[in-house]
C-alpha cells in the first residue's frame, strides 16, 4: 500500500465519497451480484465503490483488491496496468 491508499481508508465514509467525486477519475462499473460496483482511479490507485440498487445506497468503498475474483469482470471489458 501506498501513502495515498493509507491515507484514503482512514477518512470517514462521506469523506471517501466526496474524494472520489471530486478528484477520482471515473473508469468502468460492472454488475456484481447485487451491487453495481463503480470503479475510479485516485492518485494512481484503484477504488470501488459498491452501490446497492436494490435498497438505493452505497455500502462499501474500497481499494480495489486485485487478486479477488471480480478482476475477471473488469478485464472483460478494460485493460487494467499490473503495476498500479
Amino acid at each position: 500500500m501506498t501513502k495515498s491508499d493509507v491515507f484514503f481508508n482512514e477518512l470517514p465514509f462521506k469523506e471517501k465519497l466526496r474524494t472520489l467525486f471530486l478528484e477520482g477519475d471515473f473508469i468502468v462499473s460492472i454488475r456484481y451480484y447485487g451491487y453495481k460496483v463503480n470503479l475510479y482511479l485516485l492518485n494512481n490507485f484503484y477504488v470501488e465503490v459498491f452501490y446497492n440498487h436494490k435498497h438505493d445506497f452505497i455500502e462499501k468503498v474500497l481499494p480495489l483488491d486485485k487478486n479477488h475474483s471480480r478482476m475477471k469482470f473488469y478485464s472483460d471489458q478494460i485493460k487494467l496496468p499490473v503495476d498500479i
